[in-house]
């Protein structure tokens, strides 16, 4: 399933390359690898356990803080720059795509 600005879909799991500084460096989605071509923007938020009432098992650790990335990536140097927002779902590690924009 592809991710389009007129449909998006957002939990899409992706894999996603770092920097040894942490920074994401490559996103693998949809079968190809996009490079980071500028500066991503980095966040957190706030799960709403309460709201969600999903049960954690004692020991697991921080699921309440929600890591997120805003990357701008192309598939090679001429191809126009995307955005993707990416989420980190704190319960499996996995990352997800929430958003895919065409600037």
């Amino acid at each position: 399933m592809t991710i389009t600005p007129e449909a998006p879909t957002v939990n899409t799991p992706v894999d996603v390359r770092f920097t040894a500084a942490g920074t994401p460096l490559a996103v693998r989605y949809d079968g190809k690898i996009w490079a980071v071509a500028a500066e991503p923007l980095h966040w957190f938020t706030r799960e709403s356990w309460w709201e969600t009432r999903r049960s954690v098992p004692v020991g697991i650790g921080n699921v309440v803080d929600i890591e997120h990335w805003r990357v701008q990536v192309r598939l090679g140097s001429n191809s126009p720059l995307r955005t993707f927002e990416l989420r980190r779902d704190p319960l499996s590690g996995q990352w997800l795509l929430d958003a895919i924009t065409d600037n």
